[in-house]
């Protein structure tokens, strides 16, 4: 499975930026899916993660309430909607398939590039 992140950029805190997570094989739909960042200096971290029916979902307690992991597996998409944008969520943000059903970091698969994104004060 080879997953592309996508749709990071720079917002003002406050805002709101998309970011998506797209799939090539037909098998997308198999697996959970989580999304990761790296903030500047620090480790990466869990942000969110969505099973392979979309039934549940688990979010990072820093971004509960303000950020929502959804799912089209047709369209082999994962999408992260990240509303109240604070200037702590700056980071690169990748998507992934977790190892654990947990907020560990451990993924299947190696680390892409991810998708920077940047939010001023």
């Amino acid at each position: 499975v080879h997953l592309t992140e996508s749709g990071g950029g720079l917002a003002q805190a406050g805002g709101s930026l998309t970011l998506t997570c797209t799939g090539v094989e037909d098998t997308f739909g198999h697996y959970n899916v989580g999304w990761f960042r790296r903030a500047p200096g620090k480790e990466r971290e869990f942000v969110a993660a969505i099973t392979w029916t979309g039934d549940f979902i688990k979010y990072a307690d820093s971004v509960l309430g303000r950020f929502t992991i959804s799912r089209n597996n047709t369209m082999r998409m994962v999408g992260l909607q990240m509303n109240s944008l604070k200037t702590e969520d700056t980071g690169v943000y990748f998507c992934n398939i977790p190892m654990t059903w947990s907020t560990s970091t451990a993924a299947r698969l190696d680390w892409g590039q991810g998708t920077q994104v940047t939010v001023s004060p």
